[in-house]
């Protein structure tokens, strides 16, 4: 078996993983919460350009897994151990994304909206930064751009980061009115993406 085929097991095995936690929790989320409407709640704008990178994104990295080849347009001449230090990094984030859920419970929504029973999430890797399902997310696709050597994937992922930071201004816009001083003050003592 060639490195390629490794490093796509390997892949898709830790991609599947995370994606079964972030589904499970969602799903138990969405039964205990309130119904949303994410084009309303984060605005058009923002719906369509996460929606955009979105499904290049996941489309790209499901094309790369299943049929390599009709990714290969895009592909960058890498190290391999270079390619393997991104599989280790996308392994690194299935616990982190376990973590990251697990902390939020029943506050995790598809979009910027606070549900009714909202409570502020000061643990976990919460107590360190603000937006660690947002920093999670972007080191889970540079793990797999690196892993896959793939300039579109690593484009649409740093398409989606970008349009996920305008998200978190309006995130903590609604945080700040929910939970006012007291979310201000937690602002101070913690980095957005990083400690």
């Amino acid at each position: 078996m060639n490195s390629e085929l490794w490093i796509r097991a390997a892949l898709a095995l830790f991609l599947a993983a995370g994606l079964s936690v972030s589904i499970t929790y969602r799903h138990l989320a969405n039964r205990a919460g309130d119904q949303i409407n994410e084009v309303s709640e984060e605005g058009r704008r923002i719906f369509l350009l996460r929606s955009f990178f979105a499904l290049g994104g996941w489309g790209g990295a499901l094309l790369y897994l299943v049929r390599p080849e009709w990714m290969a347009w895009a592909q960058i001449s890498l190290p391999v151990w270079l390619r393997w230090a991104g599989v280790a990094l996308t392994a690194a984030c299935v616990p982190l994304i376990y973590w990251v859920f697990s902390s939020l419970g029943k506050n995790v929504t598809r979009t910027v909206a606070i549900r009714k029973e909202h409570t502020l999430v000061r643990h976990g890797p919460y107590r360190y930064i603000r937006h660690p399902l947002y920093a999670t997310g972007f080191l889970l696709f540079l793990g797999f751009s690196l892993a896959a050597a793939n300039l579109f994937l690593f484009l649409m992922m740093t398409g989606a980061f970008l349009v996920l930071d305008r998200r978190a201004d309006l995130e903590e816009a609604r945080l700040i009115e929910r939970f006012g001083s007291e979310y201000v003050d937690y602002m101070k003592v913690t980095g957005r993406y990083l400690p």
